[in-house]
């Protein structure tokens, strides 16, 4: 019986496909260097989790896939190797396993995890039972993946390592374009040839759906293959699809017209969609996911209704929970784009209240090359808590986030090198009233956690 066994499990990436291969029934086993919330979860569905690299681990495995944080020097790869046990990358998994599939891929720098869980969602409101990967737990369906029963895939397109060049989709969306992973593409350059050279993958007869109102992302149009039909979507109405009337809703979300440029050059109304999920860049978000249903010809109606009761992914604008009067939510915003954006959600949903923004740097690499553009995100924040950077896959070149803070204008940023130093510093400061966005792709969630369950009990420390 075949067993295919993968190097780094408890990463959002491979763990998707660990849940998918044993909803199809195939036998999978993997790996990871530490406990992650996938890895629990993994194991509950009754996939082996060794936690540590060892040559043993692959024992039985008829294939393995590895991450790309896997280095070639990996005990379980090299073990593999000399084996003659085929080893993979995801890229290189994928391309062979989505073939029979009509794949929906959704790349683009900011906005591509909860485009995609938009879009599975939506799908599988519309009874098409999509099989899908997300880059993080989709809250109404409870899961980063799922094996359907449907010719549809939809999967989150992953620029970093190229990875998204493993795909041939039908249908391709790319939400935005900015210069990002600096350690994998060192140039504005290369991180655009990244992307034209996933457009070449598209499938002869499919579509790109761009972000239109962008001219960097509208300017990949140009990329596409002979026969790809290039749509774009946005508030512009040169655009495909666009919006009118944006407003902010009573449930803290967004509202607004949905329109659509006919062929024969009339623009007509197509529905009005009303969000919960906060933030006028959802907007274009679900505006993305609205027209794939369009070009999938499925129906307007049902596929708004369906986005009208998306509640969102974790860690995505995520609230937590309130406690003595102070809202704490969870962000994945790691890039100064996002961090700008998240809190201008934060600023139309709490318009009144004290924010605090907790940020945590992600790679020491972003963190420099981006400098200038991080010490510039921050204004809709009333204070700013910088915590130490989170090196992921990095080692430490000497650089600390407390040079950033020393170059923020901000007047209320302070640094605060460890997690249990924020904690305290929050402790001592917060009010009732006041919202604690935790802005982190790194660890800084369990912050969230800790200030929750200290207030919840009426505590300071």
């Amino acid at each position: 019986m075949e067993r295919i066994h993968l190097i780094g499990i408890g990463g959002s990436g491979l763990s998707a496909i660990a849940r998918l291969l044993a909803e199809q029934g195939v036998s999978v086993s993997g790996s990871d260097r530490a406990e992650s919330p996938f890895t629990s979860e993994l194991r509950a569905m009754g996939i082996p989790v060794f936690i540590g690299h060892a040559a043993e681990n692959i024992s039985g495995a008829t294939l393995v896939v590895r991450s790309s944080a896997i280095p070639e020097d990996n005990p379980e790869v090299m073990a593999a190797k000399q084996a003659g046990i085929p080893v993979l990358k995801r890229a290189e998994f994928l391309e062979k396993w989505l073939k029979p599939y009509q794949v929906i891929a959704v790349a683009g720098t900011h906005g591509k995890t909860t485009t995609t869980a938009m879009i599975a969602w939506m799908l599988s409101s519309l009874a098409q039972n999509p099989s899908y990967i997300i880059g993080g737990v989709a809250r109404d369906l409870h899961a980063n993946a799922h094996a359907g029963k449907g010719s549809l895939f939809v999967i989150e397109a992953d620029e970093y390592d190229r990875m998204f060049l493993g795909l041939h989709p039908h249908i391709a969306v790319i939400t935005y374009l900015e210069h990002d992973h600096p350690d994998c593409f060192p140039t504005m350059a290369e991180y655009t040839r990244a992307f034209q050279d996933f457009i070449q993958q598209i499938q002869p007869d499919g579509a790109l759906l761009l972000n239109g109102d962008h001219p960097l992302t509208r300017e990949l149009g140009r990329s596409a293959p002979k026969g790809v039909r290039v749509l774009t979507y946005g508030e512009g109405e040169e655009n495909t699809y666009f919006l009118k009337h944006p407003t902010v809703n009573s449930r803290g979300g967004f509202s607004a017209d949905i329109w659509k440029q006919m062929p024969d050059g009339e623009n007509r109304r197509m529905l009005h969609l009303d969000l919960q999920v906060p933030g006028k860049h959802n907007l274009l978000n679900a505006l993305a996911a609205l027209a794939v249903a369009d070009q999938l010809e499925l129906m307007p109606g049902p596929a708004a209704e369906a986005l009208h009761l998306f509640h969102g992914t974790g860690r995505r604008f995520e609230v937590r929970g309130e406690a003595n009067g102070v809202v704490l939510i969870d962000d994945y915003a790691h890039h100064p784009t996002e961090i700008r954006t998240t809190l201008a959600a934060a600023r139309a949903r709490y318009p009144e209240r004290r924010i605090w923004a907790v940020w945590q740097p992600h790679t020491y690499s972003r963190t420099q090359t981006l400098m200038k553009e991080f010490c510039q995100a921050f204004d809709d924040a009333d204070a700013v808590l910088v915590l130490e950077i989170y090196a992921a896959r990095e080692k430490n070149p000497g650089f600390s986030a407390r040079e950033v803070v020393q170059r923020m204008k901000h007047p209320e940023a302070v640094f605060q090198p460890t997690l249990e130093a924020a904690r305290n510093y929050l402790l001592d400061r917060v009010q009732p009233g006041d919202v604690v966005l935790v802005l982190s792709a790194g660890d800084a969630d369990a912050l969230t956690a800790e200030l929750l369950d200290v207030l919840s009990q009426g505590r300071k420390g």
